[in-house]
C-alpha cells in the first residue's frame, strides 16, 4: 500500500492503530459509495461488518492509489 506521511502518523493514534490494513484495501476495492473533493482526493465508504458494522471512509490522492487517510465515519448515512 502506498500511504502519505500523515496517514502513516495517524495510524499511530489507539482510535485509528485498530483499523485493519485488509478493511483498508476492502473499502478501496468494494466502495458502497465514492465521491471526489474539490481538491481531486477521492473518499470511498464501506461496512465492516467485523467492526460492528461501522463505516469505514478511506481518503485517496488523487492518483487513486495512496492512501491519506482512514478512520470510522460517525456521521456518514448510506
Amino acid at each position: 500500500m502506498k500511504t502519505t506521511r500523515y496517514f502513516q502518523l495517524t495510524r499511530e493514534r489507539p482510535d485509528r492503530a485498530a483499523i485493519l490494513d485488509a478493511w483498508i484495501e476492502r473499502t478501496i476495492a468494494r466502495a458502497e459509495r465514492r465521491s471526489v473533493q474539490a481538491d481531486g482526493r477521492i473518499r470511498c465508504w464501506a461496512r465492516i461488518p467485523e467492526a460492528d458494522g461501522r463505516y469505514l471512509r478511506v481518503v485517496l490522492l488523487s492518483d487513486g492509489e495512496t492512501i491519506h487517510n482512514a478512520f470510522f465515519d460517525r456521521g456518514f448515512v448510506p
